[in-house]
């Protein structure tokens, strides 16, 4: 599976196929089944030294705790909502939290999120740089 051409992912675990989804890697300890996020040299549930076999993440978990934020760094527009999800494989990621308002009454944890990604930037070279994101899943989806 190849990357799409003129584009890069922001984050060495994000994986942008050219034929599919965008998806997060994440690293199994084959000796113990211990799921990790980003390459490892070492299980740190066994300790043993890998292999480890790269696994695709789910597209979606549950919101683990956020923070609003209301000051960044300039050119950050705020407020935005950073959070912790925990994806079914028992790998927890930061990222931003979107589609939804930064105020606590929007907000709960354990709520069901779901991945999306996004153009962030481009880099020097005029490649798109694919940032991902998680955002509440939609009352329809939660319905089908």
């Amino acid at each position: 599976m190849s990357e799409a051409p003129g584009r890069r992912p922001i984050v060495p675990f994000l994986r942008l196929p050219a034929d599919g989804e965008p998806y997060l890697a994440g690293q199994r300890c084959t000796a113990c089944g211990a799921v990790f996020l980003g390459r490892r040299l070492a299980c740190g549930r066994c300790t043993a030294r890998g292999p480890f076999e790269e696994i695709r993440l789910s597209r979606t978990g549950k919101l683990w705790v956020y923070s609003i934020v209301h000051q960044s760094s300039p050119d950050v527009p705020v407020p935005y909502v950073a959070a912790i999800v925990d994806l079914p494989e028992g790998v927890s990621v930061r990222c931003s939290l979107i589609d939804v308002p930064p105020d606590p009454a929007a907000l709960s944890f354990g709520m069901p999120v779901e991945m999306t990604t996004g153009v962030s930037q481009q880099d020097r070279e005029g490649n798109d740089v694919v940032a991902f994101y998680f955002r509440p899943v939609r009352r329809e989806a939660r319905d089908a």
